[in-house]
């Protein structure tokens, strides 16, 4: 399915916000099985376009626990140090 550059950047705004793909969906107003279908082919648009929005709020999470771990959070600490063992099995 080809969607519009509207409806992308629509998928990777509600992504950014966490919504499940059923929500985004509705909100765009298409099957959610087509929409599912689509997120799930890695070279399509729509893959794409959620992935962006879904990685970029995650970044801003991450970047917020950095600055929370710098300051002596403990609970940021150790998700930091969780973060960090995650990304060097993933190596």
């Amino acid at each position: 399915m080809n969607y519009s550059l509207k409806e992308l950047e629509q998928i990777e705004k509600l992504a950014a916000l966490y919504m499940p793909i059923s929500d985004i969906a509705v909100i765009i107003d298409v099957p959610a099985e087509s929409l599912r279908a689509e997120i799930a082919m890695k070279e399509s648009d729509a893959h794409k376009a959620y992935m962006r929005g879904k990685t970029g709020a995650k970044l801003k999470l991450r970047q917020q626990e950095m600055t929370l771990a710098l300051v002596g959070s403990p609970l940021a600490l150790e998700n930091c140090r969780k973060n960090l063992m995650d990304m060097e099995d993933d190596e």
